[in-house]
Formats: structure tokens, C-alpha cells, sequence
């Protein structure tokens, strides 16, 4: 579905319509503003994602009232298997699901169409407007050319790729914090063996990991992701990649787990493997300048060590919508409305830090064996891998020094 002929103004212009942009875009239409929700691509889109639905998602859709819809169209699981480099095995319980991005992200868009925002696509984001420093709209790259939208607000949730942060001079760092590549494989044989959203970490995997995650349908999501990608310093004092070939880390991962060899040998491959960067840790971008928010993946909004960014992406638009409809009800001037958005973000950075400190698995595998070791072992380790899960607890703990040492305490 496509956008002809554009308006010339709205309250909000909201650019990117992935979770955080479509979350945005229907919360403000809901409270009654004129939005427009654009997009460079004409949905259903594919999105290279592994399409993990974690607690924070499922959370998030009950917000959006649209959780019924999502779920009805996902494969639901009940467990999140971690499997060490020595095959040890743990089932971490928790409310997850899987749901392939082009399905998600239309469920989304279509939720905030039927919100009342405006629909507009193919249009990409050329270059804001200005009213002396203040941003007032955009100039979008339609398929009749350059329009321009006029608009009180403009939020970006353009995703890891930077080129619309660049324009909107918001981008501090154009390389991303890792990387990921991954493909969906038709494979019905193997639905009742693969049940879990599986996570493997291995020496061979250049301190990333592989994952497995069965999608509706017989068909598995396959991937590998890489943390902190982009760690080797340059003369210039910029950031290379390190030298790693995703095609051969997934070449790797189908060797050293069983499972996904099979997946790979006996199944039908539905497409290429497809790369992604990845933005994490609320860190690379600025969030706000005058007349304009920046929110989801653009703003960072993923989790270093898992790569599971969708909740955090539907929670960031969420709180960019709020403070957006705050400024119409109450007196507080833009300076004020975008100080409490920055804070609102600051305000989840600690938890994106313990992702950060969680990287350390990736590192040093050999962590997983015995974490996963000693879980196998004790109900009350396992409890705190589930909390981690739902957000209610501390994923660095668990390889802290400190959490470490419990490790060797008593089984219990």
C-alpha cells in the first residue's frame, strides 16, 4: 500500500515505521493529533531480525492494544534454551513467541493507520526543515519527487542505519555496535525438535553466538550475531570492523550445533541470508534537538548481548508520544518537554549497561558452561536467569565477580 500525494502539514511526522515509529504514531493519533507516519519502504516489508518476542514486546502490545492480534499470527514458547560450548543445556521459562518482522511491523503500522495517523510510502527521509533552529518538518524523497511535510514535531525511528541521522545532523557514531545475519529455512520435520527460542554460544563463533527460533509455519529463524562489531580503532580515531565474515561464523554454527546443520541440510532456504546492523545501548545518537525526538533502534534501543531490541523499541516511541502529547497538555516549553524525554531515556540506560557488562559471555564462552553447569544443578540460579527475563533482575549479576562466586556456593 502506497502514499500518492502526501499533506503539506500535521502536528507529528513520524519517519520509520517499525515498532518504535508505528508505537509512536499510534499513541499520538489515539490522543487526537494529526500524525503522519512515513516510511521509505511500502509494508509488508522484510526486516532482518531474529523476531524474538520477549516479556518487554509482550508488554508493550498489551499497551498498544494490539497483543491479541500479534500473538493469534506467532508461534508462542514457553522456554528460552541456552546451550553452552560443551552442549550443556538449560530451559529458561518465560513468556516468549516468535513472529517474523514483515507480519509484526504491518500488524503495527496497520494499528496505527486504523489509530487515525496517516499513511505514507515509499518516502525517505531526505533532510529536516527549519524555522530558524527550531526543526519543523522534513523533506521526503516520494516516488514524484521531494515534497516537504510541515509539522510541530518530528520523530525519527529510522532504525541502525544511519543516513537520516547524518542528515538530521543527530548521529555521534555511524558504525553500529554489532551485527547480526540470518535466514528462514522451511523445515516441518523438525517443529516437534525444535520448540525453544535457542541461543548457543561457542569459541568458534568469534565471541557472538547462533540462534534457532521456530516461526509459524514449520519455518525456523537461523542467525548469528556479533557484539561490539565494530571495536577496532583506526588512526583517524574512528571504529573498524573486526575481522569477521558472518557467512562463515553461520558456516560455523551449522558445524558445531547438530541441530542447526540438519535445519540447514534437510530444509528448503526461503531467501538469502540476510546482514543487519545493530544500534545498542541508548549510545551513537543524539535524542532530541529543538522540534525533533529520536527514538527506537536510531536511538540505540537494543540490548547489547541478546540483540533483542523490539520491546525496547516500542517502549522508547511509547515515552516519545507521551512527552510529545504532555507538551499539549500542560505549559511546559519544548526546552522542559525535551529535557523529560532525555531523562526518560537516561532513566532505562542502566539496565542497557548490564546488557553491556552480560557481553562478557560472548567473550569468554567458557562462562556459559559453567553458569549453564551450575543451573542445571540449582532451582534458585535458574530463578534468576527467569528474572532476568522478565526484567526483574540483573543480567550482569549473573557474571559478575561477585555472582560468580555464588556460583560455588551450596546447590540450592
Amino acid at each position: 500500500m502506497s502514499t500518492a500525494v502526501p499533506p503539506t502539514s500535521c502536528d507529528v511526522l513520524v519517519v520509520g515505521a517499525g515498532p518504535a515509529g508505528s508505537a509512536c504514531a499510534q499513541q499520538l493519533a489515539r490522543a487526537g493529533f494529526s500524525v503522519v507516519l512515513a516510511d521509505q519502504h511500502v509494508f509488508p516489508r522484510d526486516k532482518v531480525c531474529g523476531d524474538g518476542l520477549i516479556p518487554d514486546a509482550h508488554t508493550a502490545f498489551g499497551r498498544l492494544g494490539v497483543y491479541q492480534e500479534v500473538m493469534q499470527a506467532a508461534q508462542r514458547a514457553t522456554h528460552i534454551a541456552c546451550i553452552a560450548p560443551r552442549g550443556g543445556r538449560i530451559e529458561v521459562p518465560g513468556r516468549v513467541a516468535v513472529l517474523p518482522r514483515a507480519e509484526l511491523d504491518d500488524i503495527l503500522r496497520r494499528s496505527a493507520v486504523t489509530a487515525g495517523a496517516q499513511w505514507l510510502a515509499p518516502a525517505r527521509f531526505e533532510a529536516p526543515l527549519f524555522d530558524g533552529q527550531r526543526v519543523y518538518g522534513a523533506r521526503l524523497k516520494c516516488d514524484d519527487g521531494v515534497r516537504e511535510v510541515r509539522a510541530q514535531w518530528t520523530v525519527l525511528a529510522t532504525g541502525a542505519v544511519p543516513q537520516a541521522l547524518i542528515a538530521a545532523e543527530m548521529c555521534e557514531r555511524r558504525t553500529p555496535s554489532g551485527v547480526a545475519l540470518r535466514g528462514y529455512i522451511s523445515n516441518p520435520a523438525m517443529v516437534g525438535r525444535i520448540r525453544s527460542l535457542e541461543v548457543l554460544w561457542h569459541k568458534r563463533l568469534s565471541k557472538g553466538y547462533g540462534w534457532i527460533f521456530p516461526c509459524p509455519n514449520g519455518v525456523f529463524n537461523i542467525g548469528v550475531g556479533l557484539a561490539q562489531s565494530h571495536s577496532v580503532s583506526r588512526r583517524d580515531g574512528g571504529e573498524a570492523m573486526v575481522d569477521v565474515n558472518l557467512r562463515e561464523m553461520f558456516d560455523r554454527f551449522c558445524e558445531v550445533y547438530a541441530p542447526a546443520g540438519e535445519l540447514c541440510r534437510t530444509g528448503e532456504r526461503l531467501g538469502p541470508l540476510k546482514g543487519a546492523p545493530l544500534r545498542c545501548s541508548l549510545a551513537g545518537a543524539r535524542y532530541t534537538r529543538p522540534g525533533l525526538l529520536v527514538t527506537g533502534e536510531a536511538a540505540g534501543a537494543t540490548y547489547a548481548f541478546t540483540g533483542e531490541g523490539i520491546g525496547k523499541a516500542l517502549e522508547t516511541g511509547i515515552l516519545a508520544a507521551e512527552t510529545i502529547a504532555e507538551g499539549r497538555d500542560t505549559l511546559l516549553t519544548d526546552a522542559q518537554l525535551r529535557a523529560r524525554y532525555e531523562a526518560s531515556l537516561l532513566a532505562l540506560k542502566p539496565r542497557f549497561d548490564l546488557y553491556e557488562r552480560a557481553n562478557t559471555v560472548n567473550d569468554h564462552p567458557w562462562l556459559a558452561d559453567l553458569l549453564i553447569w551450575r543451573a542445571r544443578r540449582s532451582p534458585r540460579i535458574l530463578k534468576r536467569m527467569a528474572a532476568v527475563l522478565e526484567e526483574k533482575g540483573n543480567p550482569g549479576n549473573l557474571i559478575s565477580l561477585r555472582g560468580m562466586a555464588r556460583l560455588f556456593l551450596p546447590i540450592s
